[in-house]
This record gives C-alpha cells, sequence and structure tokens, in this order.
C-alpha cells in the first residue's frame, strides 16, 4: 500500500526543521503499527533556485519506507507512506496534516504488492 501526499500551505518553519523532520520520521512508523530498521536520513538542501531549497528526509521500516521532501518556500511538502502491509490512510492523512499543518493536500493511494502477499503460502 503506497500513500502519497502533497500538502500545501503548511508551516514553514516545520519544513525548515531538520529535527523536526528527524523526531517525525523516528517516531511517527510506530504509530502506524510498522518499525524502524534503519534511521531516519534528514538533511537540508540549498538549491541554485531559493523556491527549489528544504528538507529531505527518509526512514527505512520493515515493512519499506516513508520519505518526506519539504520545498517551505513553496509552501509544498510531499510524503510517501509505502508498506508491505495495508495500513489506516485516512488516520496516516490526518496525522500529517496535523503535525505539519497543512491546508490542503492531494493525496492518492496505491496497493502495491499486496496481492502476493495474500498468494503466499501458509506456513
Amino acid at each position: 500500500m503506497h500513500l502519497a501526499i502533497d500538502g500545501y500551505g503548511g508551516d514553514e518553519s516545520k519544513m525548515w526543521d531538520e529535527e523536526f523532520v528527524r523526531r517525525f520520521l523516528a517516531d511517527y512508523p510506530s504509530s502506524l503499527d510498522m518499525n524502524v530498521i534503519h534511521g531516519p536520513s534528514v538533511l537540508s538542501y540549498h538549491a541554485p533556485d531559493p523556491r527549489d531549497s528544504g528538507v529531505t528526509g527518509f526512514v527505512i521500516i520493515a515493512e519499506s519506507h516513508i520519505s518526506v521532501h519539504t520545498f517551505p518556500n513553496r509552501q509544498y511538502i510531499n510524503i510517501d507512506v509505502f508498506s508491505c502491509k495495508s495500513f489506516d490512510d485516512r488516520k496516516a492523512l490526518a496525522d500529517v496534516k496535523e503535525r505539519f499543518d497543512l491546508r490542503e493536500v492531494r493525496t492518492w493511494v496505491m496497493d502495491r504488492g499486496l496481492e502476493h502477499l495474500e498468494r503466499l503460502p501458509p506456513d
């Protein structure tokens, strides 16, 4: 399952804050019953065009990954929650909107690979 979020109009100070993004990536997976196995890794990027600057981070989870790309000067954030097991995408969206103070979002939910898991033979 893959939840892709484009968020607009959020808190620019949070989008610039590497530690805020790091804490989100470190703490958030457990709220979706996911398990961190590496990271998070977070860094700031200062692009030649300041509108393209921001903070990027990801965390590898046993179920796949969660990534964040912020563009504070555009008041835009992109977040992907990708998991090989189902999760509550409505809860995840509500949590992300609240944490980053997003005023508007566009989202896509894609079922990816879940049918493979259903075809596995029983243990």
